[in-house]
């Protein structure tokens, strides 16, 4: 780990609960996944960025303020063109839904309930369970990651969807999207906590560079004590390397040779860490 950043906005205000991190114009943009708005990361500051429109004329969401389950829970996030596709988590109507990005303000958001009720299908899991944190692109394909949680009794899984067809919907010219390639992982646990993905960037040839954390938790919503992290290198469903991380990671980008990941500090009023990372094969 080289650097660590406080992320906060122009006006003080912390950057909440950074759930995953894209390349977006000349800067980076951090989703956050318990409000409505994303952080545009910049060399000249960090200003939001609309994301969906407010949810019961709320911006932002908490466990105390008892509107959690109203929250978009934006999990996962890539980069399209010169944009950004934000994705739910699933496991309510809620977090259903994607947003799709422009650096010059364009913003379309759709409901993806359908789609989510096929990957839930395909991994084998009840739509509840869902809880989709990573994903990346791979060719003509968006490899989408279900984080695993062994008390709820879900594996670490992904599977591979038509990222055109996911594109042409979002935009709102409706195509059935396919959905197949299932893929399950064996990521180990730490202190008896099942390991499970919260990001993904391809490395090429094939293989994926995947963040990992281990949170014990009994379903897909709640938060839970934080048990460890690790890196791991996948080649199809084989772990080909592994490493620990001491942070609870979970957005991760590739920046060139170095890597950066955005920490959850799990306190809405803590600002989120930004990590730059060295990582070597």
């Amino acid at each position: 780990m080289e650097g660590t950043t406080a992320l906060s906005f122009a006006d003080g205000s912390p950057v909440r609960a950074a759930s995953a991190i894209v390349a977006f114009g000349d800067g980076w943009l951090v989703v956050q996944d318990d409000a409505t708005h994303a952080a545009w990361v910049r060399d000249g500051g960090t200003v939001p960025v609309r994301v969906v429109d407010p949810v019961d004329g709320l911006e932002v969401f908490s466990e105390a303020a008892g509107t959690k389950h109203l929250k978009p829970d934006l999990e996962a996030a890539c980069a399209i063109g010169e944009g950004a596709l934000l994705l739910g988590s699933g496991s309510s109507p809620a977090r259903m839904r994607a947003a799709l990005l422009t650096v010059d303000g364009g913003r379309q958001v759709a409901d993806l309930a359908p789609v989510y009720r096929d990957v839930a299908g395909a991994m084998g899991l009840r739509v509840e369970q869902l809880n989709l944190e990573g994903a990346c692109v791979l060719g003509d394909r968006l490899r989408w990651f279900q984080r695993a949680n062994r008390g709820a009794g879900t594996p670490a899984v992904s599977v591979d969807v038509d990222l055109a067809a996911l594109l042409a919907t979002v935009a709102g010219r409706g195509r059935k999207v396919s959905v197949g390639d299932t893929r399950r992982y064996e990521l180990g646990a730490v202190g008896g906590v099942a390991l499970g993905v919260t990001d993904a960037v391809p490395l090429g040839d094939g293989l994926v560079l995947v963040s990992a954390v281990a949170e014990d938790v009994a379903n897909a919503i709640d938060d839970g004590p934080f048990a460890g992290a690790a890196l791991f290198v996948l080649d199809g469903e084989d772990v080909r390397d592994k490493a620990s991380l001491p942070a609870k990671v979970e957005g991760l980008a590739r920046d060139g040779e170095r890597f950066l990941a955005v920490v959850d500090a799990d306190d809405p009023a803590a600002p989120s860490l930004q990590l730059t990372l060295r990582v070597s094969f």
